[in-house]
C-alpha cells in the first residue's frame, strides 16, 4: 500500500530498520532469569542479505538494547546496530554523513511515534501494517504485513523491484531450479 507523496526508491542504496515493531513484532517477552526473548520472521532474514549481496547496506536504529537483537544481526552480517539510541534523527543523520550519501538514498522503517523525525532525516519512509496510524500516514510505503511478520522482507522487495534487482534475487533461485 502506498501513502503520501512519492519519492524515487530506486535511489535508496541503505537500509535503515528500527528493532521492537519492525523486526520483531513489538512483543518483549522475559525468561525466568529475567532474559529478554525476541524473535525474528526468516523472511526478513533471507531479504536482507538478498539485499546486501545486491550491493546495498542495513543498519539497525533502536531505543533499547537487545542481546538478541544483536545476536540476529551479526548471524544476517548486518555490522552496524545502533542501540540506545534517543534521538532517531541525530543518528540518521550521522550515518547518512558517515556513508557519505544524501537523504533521498535512505530508508528508514520505524512502527511508532519515536521514529517520527526518522523519516524527515531519509528520503524513503517505510511502516509495516500494524504502525501507529500517524506513522502509516506519513510512510511512502506501508506493508502488508506487520512488524516481525515479513515487513522487512517486504519493504525490501519493494525497494529491489524498484531498480528491477529483486528479479536479479529471483534468478539465482530459477537457475538452480533448472539445474536439478
Amino acid at each position: 500500500m502506498t501513502t503520501s507523496a512519492q519519492p524515487d526508491p530506486s535511489r535508496v542504496s541503505l537500509l535503515a530498520l528500527d528493532c521492537d515493531g519492525v523486526l520483531t513484532d513489538g512483543t518483549i517477552g522475559y525468561d525466568g532469569h529475567g532474559v529478554e526473548r525476541k524473535f525474528f520472521h526468516i523472511h526478513d532474514g533471507f531479504a536482507i542479505r538478498a539485499w546486501m549481496r545486491e550491493g546495498g547496506s542495513v543498519v539497525v536504529v533502536t531505543g533499547r538494547h537487545s542481546p538478541a537483537l544483536c545476536v540476529r544481526m551479526a548471524e544476517l552480517g548486518v555490522k552496524e546496530v545502533h542501540e540506545n539510541v534517543p534521538d532517531k534523527n541525530a543518528k540518521l543523520q550521522e550515518i547518512i554523513a558517515a556513508h557519505e550519501l544524501m537523504p533521498d538514498q535512505v530508508a528508514f522503517m520505524g512502527d511508532d511515534l519515536p521514529d517520527l523525525p526518522a523519516f524527515a532525516a531519509c528520503g524513503f519512509a517505510l511502516a509495516p501494517a500494524n504502525a501507529a496510524p500517524e506513522v502509516r500516514e506519513r510512510a511512502h510505503f506501508v506493508t502488508a504485513n506487520s512488524g516481525g511478520a515479513g515487513a522487512v522482507r517486504e519493504a525490501i522487495e519493494h525497494l529491489m523491484r524498484s531498480t528491477g534487482r529483486w528479479s536479479q534475487v529471483l534468478a539465482r533461485f530459477d537457475d538452480q531450479a533448472d539445474r536439478n
